[in-house]
């Protein structure tokens, strides 16, 4: 039963951190645009392979980012107010910005066609269009906030492990359904209701990253906390 709670604890996490920051359903209308030229069909051979490299790409922070950083002798600590600042800061960006990706994902304008659409599956269509250098470092920041000083032990990080892929599925899978489903998803949500579901991700992420941060320097805390009696 804590094995379920603790999964399921950590896939709402990151699935609630990383959809504003992603936002399949800011970035459907920019795809939708982009794909005016393709038929339906290669739309949605687009739609799966974007999420396949997502899917990829997110795993991949989340295995290489966290040790790359740590090479470099960052403590878990610092890495995790780091990383703390960076979601909080996306998640108010958020907030009191727009609700469009077109302005910030930097993707090219140019039109896509049939004969020219696998060429763009991996740019501009999944990086950065859909997956960003901000996205990549939303999910170091959840695995860092999730690392436990003692060490990597399989049998106490699998629910952690369970929950992160199931959450990382389940966004890259509203990916798709996002993309393929452009068209129909504008017509129901419109921009209001996309602007209304966007901002409470935002304001979710916002309090993540502030968590993270807390976490972060309360570790840093104690650590001085201990060190004070050694040195008197």
């Amino acid at each position: 039963m804590q094995f379920i709670h603790e999964s399921l604890t950590v896939f709402v996490t990151v699935f609630a951190t990383l959809f504003p920051v992603i936002n399949p359903l800011g970035g459907a209308p920019v795809f939708l645009n982009l794909t005016q030229a393709c038929s339906g069909e290669v739309r949605k051979k687009l739609a799966r392979s974007i999420s396949i490299n997502s899917f990829v790409m997110l795993i991949g922070a989340m295995l290489v980012g966290p040790q790359l950083l740590l090479f470099f002798g960052i403590s878990l600590p610092v890495l995790k107010i780091a990383g703390g600042l960076v979601v909080a800061v996306m998640g108010w960006n958020i907030l009191n910005d727009g609700s469009s990706k077109s302005s910030n994902d930097g993707a090219d304008a140019s039109r896509i066609s049939d004969s020219t659409a696998m060429k763009s599956t991996f740019y501009p269509l999944t990086l950065p269009l859909t997956v960003g250098p901000g996205s990549l470092a939303t999910v170091i920041a959840l695995v860092v906030n999730n690392k436990k000083p003692t060490g990597f032990v399989i049998e106490n990080e699998l629910s952690a492990i369970v929950g992160a892929l199931l959450g990382i599925c389940a966004i890259t899978l509203s990916i798709y359904f996002a993309y393929s489903e452009a068209s129909k998803i504008q017509r129901v949500l419109g921009e209001n209701g996309t602007n209304v579901l966007l901002r409470l991700f935002a304001f979710i992420l916002l309090a993540i990253g502030i968590q993270i941060i807390w976490g972060g320097a309360n570790e840093l805390l104690m650590d001085v906390i201990k060190a004070l009696p050694a040195k008197q």
